[in-house]
């Protein structure tokens, strides 16, 4: 089981391959009382196997820092909780937060993409020496992030707190992932076409900046 992750791009948390709005959360937003949010998932009439998937009981602590409980809930589970919330803010609070559940499913599907992609990146760096050490990788890697990030990985895991070996991606934002992948991928063919170094990391930053300058334009 993975750990719990908040995603402040948008809001909501990540946990083994799925979005989690909070009772929270929702008692912020919604104007409720927590305890009022949290009788109000526990009045819920929808079957047992509905609430073990969708709802999950976590904790936080309060500012008097006391350890007091929270639900955690699914898109599934927060539509259903909200149907009954009436009025005009009530509805624009379902929308936003139908948008961002919908915004953080393909968040989560760019990570496993990067997943499924990263193996195919260490080893065109490993084929590319014939004795290939630690460095070679994280030279490598470090080179994106700096590209994309303007820091290393071990500098993000610095600033968010991030236990060392720990994955950065998911405290990145979607736009940020998506460009390293994109400058992996051209790095791929790169390790086998340009050896230098120096030379690769020119060519990626301008890439990259093309990429920036393209979007920019567009906008």
């Amino acid at each position: 089981m993975s750990k719990l992750i908040l995603n402040t791009e948008f809001n909501l948390y990540e946990k083994s391959g799925k979005a989690y709005c909070s009772s929270l959360q929702v008692a912020e937003e919604f104007k409720k009382r927590h305890a009022d949010a949290l009788r109000d998932i526990e009045k819920l009439d929808c079957s047992k196997e509905f609430r073990e998937r969708n709802f999950a009981l976590s904790s936080y602590r309060s500012e008097q820092n006391k350890l007091l409980p929270k639900i955690l809930m699914t898109k599934d589970g927060f539509i259903f909780l909200v149907m009954g919330y009436r009025g005009k803010k009530a509805a624009r609070f379902k929308e936003e937060y139908i948008r961002r559940f919908n915004l953080m499913d393909d968040f989560i599907k760019s990570l496993q993409t990067a997943r499924l992609e990263f193996p195919a990146f260490t080893n065109a760096i490993s084929d590319s020496h014939e004795l290939p050490k630690s460095y070679h990788f994280t030279n490598e890697i470090d080179m994106i992030n700096r590209i994309v990030l303007g820091v290393s990985a071990k500098q993000v895991r610095e600033e968010k707190g991030i236990k060392p070996g720990e994955s950065i991606r998911p405290y990145l934002s979607a736009e940020q992932i998506k460009s390293i992948e994109t400058l992996q991928r051209v790095d791929i063919g790169l390790i086998i076409s340009t050896p230098d170094f120096q030379v690769r990391k020119k060519i990626l930053s301008d890439y990259f900046n093309r990429l920036v300058l393209s979007k920019k334009l567009i906008a």
